[in-house]
């Protein structure tokens, strides 16, 4: 571009001098005029970056508005949330029967707890007693940040130091007596132990030797278990947490129970357990027509030809018409 304008002023100034009329062009209002020609050119290429760059701030201004808006949302639900009354302990009195891996184990249930808490409609006043031994140091070592937990009183002394004997109500599946209802007036207990099968009973032989109430939830009453009625910690937990927002036990029972405890329904439960009997009769109808029998002496035996897995080296008996025989 700048050879052709160069050519065409040259050619500019031949004219001029054979017209006599003009003067030649210096250096300097070459490069000029070639920029203007430039500046002409590029013309359209700025009016669309002017345009890019308005859009560009319209985004960045909407953009800004909506955060804003999102964190009013967030402020306006903080808003609604209504705090309990109702205190939730958990009792981490139980260290010294635990190893480290169960001890590690109840360290991440505490955690859940702690989050679901913080998240919940109607969060409830959450104790940690007790606290010390591995436990303080397992969360010293692997959640530094536990000592920054809000809406948490996390103590050393034990329960009954911090809290009325008569508001206490400790909640253990052993207990005869239903929690029917939740009094916000009171403080329960969960115990904090993650291997109940070595120390069966010790939630609620504690509460007794205390003379402080006890009670088991009503999960018998609406769900039936594949395995044993004692739940997680964190399980307990959030389950007083839905029923505090729900007023159902079911629906609190069915909202936080893993499916691998085969949790279902006690209706859907006995129509289960009838369709089962039912196929194991069939069962043993065709079993009948296969059986052989032998005779072994005055005492008569059924053979049958079976397969079973061996899931540990302890004995197995296997009974027989009147006979039983270890494997």
């Amino acid at each position: 571009a700048f050879n052709e304008v160069f050519i065409t002023l040259e050619k500019q100034e031949a004219g001029s001098d054979r017209e006599g009329c003009l003067e030649p062009m210096s250096k300097r209002q070459r490069k000029k005029l070639l920029k203007q020609k430039q500046w002409e050119e590029q013309k359209d290429l700025r009016r669309q970056k002017r345009k890019e760059k308005r859009q560009k701030r319209k985004l960045e201004r909407q953009s800004k508005l909506d955060s804003n808006n999102e964190g009013d949302d967030r402020k306006r639900m903080r808003r609604e949330v209504v705090p309990s009354t109702l205190r939730l302990i958990v009792d981490c009195s139980f260290d010294d029967l635990m190893v480290l891996k169960d001890v590690k184990k109840l360290h991440k249930q505490i955690q859940r707890c702690y989050a679901e808490n913080r998240k919940a409609f109607h969060p409830v006043q959450f104790y940690l007693t007790s606290h010390g031994g591995q436990l303080k140091s397992n969360m010293n070592e692997n959640d530094k940040g536990w000592v920054n937990w809000k809406d948490i009183q996390i103590r050393t002394e034990h329960y009954s130091e911090l809290i009325k004997k008569e508001d206490l109500v400790y909640l253990t599946s052993d207990s005869p007596d239903i929690l029917r209802e939740l009094d916000e007036k009171k403080a329960y207990v969960i115990g904090g132990l993650v291997d109940h099968n070595h120390h069966k009973g010790i939630t609620y032989k504690k509460a007794v030797e205390q003379g402080i109430g006890h009670a088991q939830l009503p999960l018998g009453n609406f769900v039936k278990m594949n395995s044993r009625k004692v739940l997680a910690v964190n399980h307990v937990f959030e389950i007083i947490l839905a029923y505090l927002e729900k007023r159902d036990w079911k629906e609190a029972f069915f909202s936080v129970l893993p499916q691998r405890k085969g949790a279902v329904p006690l209706g859907e439960a006995n129509d289960l357990s009838k369709h089962a009997l039912s196929g194991k009769e069939d069962e043993d109808n065709d079993l009948d027509t296969s059986e052989q029998y032998q005779e072994t002496g005055t005492n008569s035996y059924k053979s049958l030809s079976f397969s079973m897995p061996v899931l540990s080296h302890d004995p197995v008996c296997v009974v027989l018409s009147d006979k039983y025989f270890s494997l």
